[in-house]
């Protein structure tokens, strides 16, 4: 055989013994190495991650992998509960859809409850398996696209039958868990529909269905009781500007979330409208390719009242910034509303949607989130998935508890920081000459150039001070 041939009859022939693995022993435990018996249900039975307890704070001495260090949810720092400053969500996609696949390989993770399909009733074990997830790791909150927790079908209607019967078994946990969505979202970027773009499609039929798609998954965040609504433009953009009318794509861009703000407010959906920026990947170009370019979007088309941004701490490092530099470039223009948290590697330069485990990262992290107030109705949101060489259950734990950790962990050095003061003098004393009568001219935007010149002329050649830099590193990693 070719190698492609080979790779492929092995794909295979892996599938069809996974699938026999597991469909003999539905009702059973979830472990591929229990022994049980009994007849194949599409209700699975007993615990999805038997042997994991809830996940409880230990504090910082404690060396059990399956328990939180930095996290306690309850305590309260700088004002407020832990998990009010957090506000911890569970990614659906990364989490229960993750393979472990990559352009070079094929999936790596076979979770037991898995039987190989994409049926309905495979999306409800996934579901039901999500719910105890969350409930064990003590987060109320998760996240969703529409196509990651129901299939589609061959036809829109069917589609959306599809969706409105897992949205009812997942409307149903959350009344018996009193988790909620921190936020929902359309996927407008897998189906071959898409390769040109949803919102920013040639093609008019394809501009529509998305428009379609979009209107479904309003309406199944609000019941669901989502806080907040995304939109990740992954194709909403070019590979060439040569086949490429940019303003037309924009103004339909534009278009397209204004109908959306228009029907979020008839159904009386309350929540945020985000849009989470992304310089390229799988466009070659996207059009919200960082914060500023998003705001300025915004600003032109009239929507700055009506959205806010989700940065993606890796997002921000692909378009050439730091994650810190984003959220205060969302933070000062009033329209910070989210955060997916994740990271990325510096030596690779994609998406690795990777956990943060930086705690220096999630320091400056969290003291734009302290300085903002806080994220709510917003919040963190874990977009990140294991390596492809992670492949026990117990690995799904370890990498949120470090997730969680290194953030809380964040937040204890800014109280820290904050405690301290040194930095934030530092930081005082490099602008003192603006608090000044002639200071107070310029920042109330009365600071003419003639008034400026004569103070230039009294004033004779400038002293510039020293920046500190150096000082201000040492303050702020003294905080670690």
């Amino acid at each position: 055989m070719r190698g492609s041939e080979l790779f492929l009859f092995l794909v295979a022939a892996s599938s069809l013994c996974l699938y026999a693995v597991i469909a003999a022993q539905q009702t059973c435990p979830a472990d591929l190495d229990s022994k049980c018996e009994g007849g194949a249900s599409d209700d699975w039975e007993g615990e999805y991650f038997p042997g994991i307890p809830k996940i409880k704070y230990e504090g910082p001495k404690s060396k059990n992998p399956l328990a939180y260090k930095w996290y306690n949810a309850e305590e309260v720092i700088l004002g407020k509960m832990m998990k009010d400053w957090m506000r911890f969500s569970v990614a659906f996609w990364h989490t229960f859809r993750g393979t472990g696949a990559d352009p070079f390989g094929a999936p790596t993770k076979t979770w037991p409850w898995e039987d190989g399909t994409n049926s309905l009733a495979m999306a409800k074990r996934r579901m039901r398996a999500h719910f105890e997830f969350m409930e064990k790791l003590g987060v109320d909150k998760w996240c969703f696209h529409d196509r990651d927790i129901a299939p589609d079908g061959k036809t829109l209607e069917e589609t959306n039958a599809n969706l409105d019967e897992i949205v009812e078994l997942a409307k149903q946990l959350q009344g018996e868990t009193n988790i909620k969505p921190l936020w929902g979202t359309a996927q407008l970027f897998l189906h071959p529909r898409y390769m040109h773009g949803a919102a920013t499609s040639p093609e008019i039929k394809v501009y529509a269905y998305a428009a379609a798609q979009v209107k479904k998954a309003l309406e199944v965040t609000h019941y669901l009781g989502g806080e907040n609504y995304v939109f990740w433009g992954g194709r909403e953009g070019y590979q060439t500007l040569l086949n490429t009318d940019m303003k037309r794509e924009l103004d339909h861009l534009a278009n397209f979330l204004q109908a959306a703000v228009d029907y979020k407010k008839k159904i009386g959906f309350n929540g945020t409208l985000l849009i989470e920026p992304k310089p390229q990947e799988p466009t070659k170009h996207q059009y919200d390719w960082d914060v500023a370019t998003a705001f300025a979007f915004l600003q032109k088309y009239g929507l700055t009242g009506e959205f806010k941004i989700n940065v993606e701490c890796n997002h921000a490092t692909l378009s050439g910034h730091s994650c810190h530099h984003e959220l205060e470039t969302a933070r000062i223009n009033g329209i910070l509303g989210n955060i997916d948290a994740n990271t990325g590697d510096p030596q690779v330069g994609w998406d690795t949607d990777q956990f943060m485990t930086d705690i220096a990262e999630a320091t400056l992290v969290m003291s734009s989130v302290v300085k903002n107030g806080g994220l709510a109705p917003g919040g963190f949101n874990f977009d990140a998935k294991l390596r492809r060489e992670s492949t026990d259950v117990e690995d799904m734990f370890i990498a949120h508890i470090s997730g969680m950790d290194t953030l809380a962990r964040g937040l204890r050095n800014v109280a820290k920081l904050m405690e301290d003061g040194s930095l934030d003098e530092l930081v005082r004393k490099r602008y003192q000459s603006f608090d000044s009568e002639i200071g107070a001219l310029i920042e109330s935007g009365k600071g003419d150039f003639e008034t400026l010149e004569k103070k230039v002329l009294e004033w004779g050649e400038p002293t510039v001070p020293s920046g500190k830099q150096e000082l201000a590193e040492m303050l702020f990693q003294s905080a670690l």
